[in-house]
This record gives structure tokens, sequence and C-alpha cells, in this order.
């Protein structure tokens, strides 16, 4: 992940990046890369309850080795036990979804430590969710600038990136690839992410009375991928795939409901 996130530096040197990554990208070692970065990356991420915090190392004074961390502060899960419930603030933040949750939070800062790899300054925030799963969780960012709620809103829109890589597996066959060396591997996933968006982009200039193909089902609010898949299928097979073949006379004899069937089936074949 280091060498992808000195790509990105490299190849975008005038733009600033935000890596939101989950507990297994969350390690010290990354942390440290973000913050000699400090300037253009920032890492969000999980913390360890009991990641061992220090002050920052006092100046040296001129005798012995010149000491790499200051003193010891409180891991964040016991800093969060000194207080009380009722003291940690209130905040409606964004969360997974795109909806909002109203949490408790505590915050605080301190230099990440681990011996021989040095000192990461990170700002943590302790995030208690009082209007859902009522679930604990510990977050970090090496920008200590970020507020508790931009620590938070970066967290969870990670949520819609994971969703886009559940959708490409269930509609478009990522991760199932027939190919199994390497040069196969790397040319048909990005491919099959590509078309992600390609279908996403075709599907959101598509007018509204060609939307066609969506399946409702109660507590249903939004349009899935496999919703904008289907529509974008249709509007393929009606506009330029049997039109071109010289098939549009024989399409309009047909009754209505039979060529909805046609289309229909065509659209949601695998």
């Amino acid at each position: 992940m280091r060498r992808l996130l000195r790509l990105m530096l490299i190849r975008f040197p005038t733009r600033r990046f935000v890596f939101v990554g989950d507990a297994a990208y969350g390690t010290h070692e990354v942390a440290r890369f973000c913050h000699r970065h400090g300037g253009r990356l920032a890492l969000v991420s999980k913390l360890r309850p009991d990641a061992n915090l220090y002050e920052p190392p006092p100046p040296y004074a001129g005798k012995g080795r010149p000491r790499v961390k200051g003193e010891r502060l409180p891991k964040p899960r016991d800093a969060v036990e000194l207080f009380r419930p009722a003291s940690r603030s209130r905040l409606t933040v964004g969360w997974y979804g795109g909806g909002t949750r109203k949490v408790r939070v505590l915050t605080g800062t301190g230099h990440w430590y681990k011996a021989g790899r040095g000192l990461a300054p990170l700002r943590w925030v302790f995030v208690e969710d009082r209007s859902g799963t009522h679930r604990e969780e510990y977050l970090f960012s090496t920008d200590l600038s970020l507020t508790p709620a931009e620590v938070i809103g970066h967290y969870t829109t990670r949520w819609n990136v994971e969703t886009a890589f559940q959708e490409c597996r269930s509609c478009l066959g990522l991760g199932t690839t027939r190919g199994w060396c390497r040069a196969t591997v790397l040319r048909a996933g990005p491919c099959l992410l590509g078309l992600y968006s390609v279908v996403a982009l075709l599907y959101d200039g598509l007018p509204e009375h060609k939307r066609a193909g969506t399946v409702a089902w109660p507590g249903k609010t939004g349009v899935t991928f496999s919703d904008a898949l289907t529509a974008v299928r249709r509007w393929l097979w009606a506009e330029a795939v049997l039109p071109h073949a010289g098939a549009a006379k024989a399409l309009e004899k047909l009754p209505e409901p039979v060529r909805e069937l046609l289309f229909s089936t065509l659209a949601t074949a695998a």
C-alpha cells in the first residue's frame, strides 16, 4: 500500500489525498509514511484501543542518547474510561450508506510509538453510536487538523467503495475470471471496474422514461447497480444491437407484451 500511495503522490504532484482503510491498513508503518508526507497525504483508519501513545520527546539536553519519546499518555481505552458517558460530545455525523447517525465522541491526540519505528502523530476519536447499533469504534487520523466529525465522515464513506466491489463481484464477475495467470488478472480486474463506471455513467445519461427494468421490494428507496445494469442492457439491445442487425421492423410488429418480455430476458441474461 505504501508503494501505491507513493505512486499516486508522484503521478499527481498537485493533489492532496485522504487514504481511508480498514484495520488492516491502519498500521504504524502506514501511519508513519502518511505523516512523512503530511502536506499531501492523510490516513484515516481504525485504531487499537490499547495503542501506545506518548508525548513528543523533549529537546536534547546534550548528555547521553536523545530520547525517542516523551511521557506516556493514557491509552485510548483508558482515556475513555476516565470520562463519564454524559461528558462526551454529542454530534450528528454522516454514516454508512449516505445517512446520518447521532453519536457521542471523545477525542485526543498523541504520538503512536512502536519500538524501532519512531513516532507517528495522530488524532484518535472514540465513537459511540447512539441511534443505531450502539457499537463503539476507535478511529484515528494522521491529520491533526481534522475534526472528529470529519474523521468519522471520511471513514464511513469507505462503505461506498466496499459496495462497489461487492456489486462488481455479484453483477460483473469480478474475481471469477476464467484466467488465473498474473497478466490475465491484471487485465480483467481494471476492465471490470472500469465497466462499473461506464454503466453508472450511461444510466445517469438515460432519460427517465428509459430507465426501465428496476425491481422493487419492501423498504427499497433507491436504485441499485443491478437496476442500472438492466436498464443499460435494455437500452443497448433496443437502440443499438437489434436495429443495427436489421431487426427494427420485426420488433415493431411484435405485440407490446412480447416485446417487453424479449427485452427483459435479454437484459437479465447472464
